[in-house]
């Protein structure tokens, strides 16, 4: 069973920075630069969101873009959220999520972290 284990969540204060790190064991396939591996955050009363992304090239949502800067390690197994500049909007459960299509699609979640942004 393929586990997401986040990291690095807590509280700070505005203008503030922290970083998110998730750990992907026990995956049945290899993780390939084809594989997608993304963050996600959903703060109370709103839909779970796409921020970040990161396959062969790396996407942003605009509302992280120049503030937010994901990445992964050499052997694909550790993607990383550095965060900087929070605004308590940044306040929700960030989670990490891994997106594998080999004869069919293979979608993995992590459990979530939470990330609070004091003002």
């Amino acid at each position: 069973q393929v586990q997401l284990v986040e990291s690095g969540g807590g509280s700070v204060q505005a203008r503030g920075s922290l970083r998110l790190s998730c750990k992907a064991t026990r995956t049945q396939f290899t993780i390939f630069s084809t594989d997608t591996m993304a963050w996600y955050r959903q703060a109370p009363g709103t839909q779970r969101e796409l921020i970040a992304s990161i396959a062969e090239s790396t996407t942003y949502a605009d509302a992280v873009k120049g503030l937010f800067t994901v990445s992964i390690d050499n052997f694909r197994t550790t993607i990383s959220l550095e965060m900087k500049d929070l605004k308590p909007a940044d306040t929700a459960v960030y989670y990490c999520t891994l997106v594998q299509v080999r004869a069919s699609r293979h979608d993995y979640w992590g459990q979530g972290t939470q990330v609070t942004v004091s003002s």
